[in-house]
């Protein structure tokens, strides 16, 4: 069976599709790089958090800064996500455009009659921004961003997928997430989701497959395509 073949027969399947917001919709940190950003939040851990500082400084990943900040403590982690969610806001302001195909997939994906969720490890309030900017906002009935205060509940946890299903009153069992990471694959396997990696990078597409990405693509427009046929 080809991806191809996969792909038609998971979003046949899928009443309701949830995108992951990073990757399969925008480059967020595309304009502000998000090394840059891990540096910022990691200099502002450090002031109050030595230990976790130095430990932070090990990664250039702001979500992984913000999991860091957490752990240490419960109100310096408040702190960093703030800034986080500030920086998200700003970054996704000069991203640039929608990853090709989104638009195009979003689009199907609401023509088809398919309920449309947005679920992110990135703030609600970035996602909300960047579809404000790009009018996209039409097409989506929900955003599931991280849990303000407890990022041990995002992806790989499938909390945000069935908070996402509860929220369009659907069976999780007959949803599917776009995600580009192997913690969006396993947030579906854990939720009982199916799920459809998008490997936007050459690497990706084997590390989906043993991962056991039900679907394989390397184009949003594939998406879009299967939707609109």
């Amino acid at each position: 069976m080809t991806h191809d073949d996969r792909l038609s027969g998971v979003l046949e399947h899928a009443r309701v599709i949830f995108f992951d917001f990073d990757g399969p919709v925008c480059d967020v940190f595309a304009g502000l790089p998000a090394s840059e950003v891990a540096k910022q939040l990691t200099t502002l851990l450090s002031i109050q958090h030595e230990a976790a500082g130095a430990k932070a400084a090990e990664t250039d990943d702001p979500i992984e800064v913000l999991r860091i900040s957490h752990e240490a403590d419960a109100t310096v982690g408040q702190v960093v996500e703030q800034a986080l969610t500030a920086a998200e806001v700003e970054a996704v302001a000069v991203a640039g455009p929608p990853t090709p195909g989104a638009v195009e997939a979003l689009q199907a994906a609401r023509s088809s009659g398919r309920a449309v969720v947005v679920v992110s490890n990135n703030s609600a309030d970035c996602v909300k921004r960047f579809m404000e900017l790009h009018g996209l906002g039409e097409y989506v009935a929900r955003i599931v961003g991280r849990p303000s205060g407890e990022p041990h509940l995002m992806k790989p946890n499938p909390y945000p997928l069935i908070r996402a299903a509860e929220q369009v009153h659907a069976d999780v069992t007959l949803c599917t997430l776009i995600g580009d990471s192997l913690t969006d694959i396993q947030a579906a396997h854990a939720a009982g989701a199916t799920v459809i990696g998008y490997a936007n990078k050459p690497h990706k597409d084997a590390l989906f497959a043993e991962a056991g990405a039900d679907a394989i693509t390397d184009a949003m427009q594939d998406i879009a395509d299967v939707l609109a046929a």
